[in-house]
């Protein structure tokens, strides 16, 4: 199932809350204009999946992955009767990626944290027969999660990594599995502005541990991983410019390996309401 998720994806924490009308309106439009894989950050799990649900009744034509769903907030057992109701209820459109969110994470759930790929590799275990290893993706970046990934899942949804990443991890694990990177984009050609909306957005991530080890063995340094991120840091990972500056960097992926770009697009600080706007002009992009 995951080999038909396309070339390029939608991913937007904006779909959350998807019960609301005009998140329902706006998920239908992108149905309509051909973005028929969409990602919805799972965060802490808490209604993502009623979230998933929303997202499937307004875009008939369209999966939906959770990318990626924190394993805390359900155990194997929810999580496959969840899959198995959304299954009956729209026909299996919904891919499920999971991630290992951290150990503080765990203890809100009363749980505990342990070895990370033990821990998943664990949770893998308890998936029933609606949530089979192809409609399996994990949140991975390190090269044990990533091989736990490839041993049990359909591939891995990596998030904050550059073309010269997939080209790595393509030419370490093989064609076989699957790669679906996060690339988070501005439509914007001042690059004062592209950079201010691109820390607004993902600037806060580069100081979580994970991120900042796997930036590292990207060969980025303590001048890159200041805070908001270094010029350099922000261009690598976030492209900027016109739909035909995005659709190149979109092209570095696919040439490195990736089977999927998730396309995550930023606009300026205190922008109102959704950007329709721009997932209407990067809808070309999905062909």
């Amino acid at each position: 199932m995951t080999q038909n998720l396309g070339r390029v994806g939608l991913w937007s924490t904006e779909l959350r809350g998807a019960h609301r009308p005009q998140i329902r309106e706006a998920v239908a439009e992108l149905d309509e204009l051909g973005w028929t894989t969409l990602w919805l950050p799972g965060l802490d799990g808490a209604g993502a999946l009623d979230d998933v649900g929303h997202l499937l009744t307004a875009a008939p034509h369209s999966r939906v992955v959770t990318g990626v769903l924190n394993i805390w907030g359900q155990t194997p057992a929810d999580l496959t009767r969840r899959i198995a109701a959304l299954d009956a209820a729209h026909g299996e459109r919904t891919v499920v990626g999971l991630g290992i969110g951290s150990s503080a994470g765990a203890a809100a759930h009363g749980r505990e944290y342990g070895s990370p790929v033990a821990t998943m590799s664990h949770y893998l275990d308890g998936l029933g027969d609606p949530v089979p290893p192809a409609r399996r993706l994990l949140g991975a970046l390190g090269p044990r999660m990533v091989d736990l990934a490839v041993a049990r899942t359909a591939g891995w949804h990596p998030f904050l990594v550059t073309p010269g990443y997939v080209a790595a991890e393509r030419a370490r694990v093989g064609a076989a599995a699957l790669i679906a990177p996060h690339q988070a984009v501005v439509l914007e050609t001042d690059p004062e502005r592209a950079r201010a909306a691109a820390r607004a957005g993902i600037g806060m991530f580069l100081g979580f541990p994970t991120y900042q080890a796997n930036l590292r063995r990207l060969g980025f340094t303590d001048d890159d991983l200041i805070p908001g991120g270094s010029d350099r840091l922000i261009d690598a990972l976030v492209a900027h410019g016109t739909t035909d500056t995005l659709a190149a960097r979109i092209r570095e992926h696919l040439d490195a390996g990736a089977d999927h770009v998730a396309l995550h697009v930023l606009t300026a600080p205190g922008s109102p309401g959704l950007p329709r706007t721009q997932w209407r002009e990067l809808a070309a992009l999905t062909h």
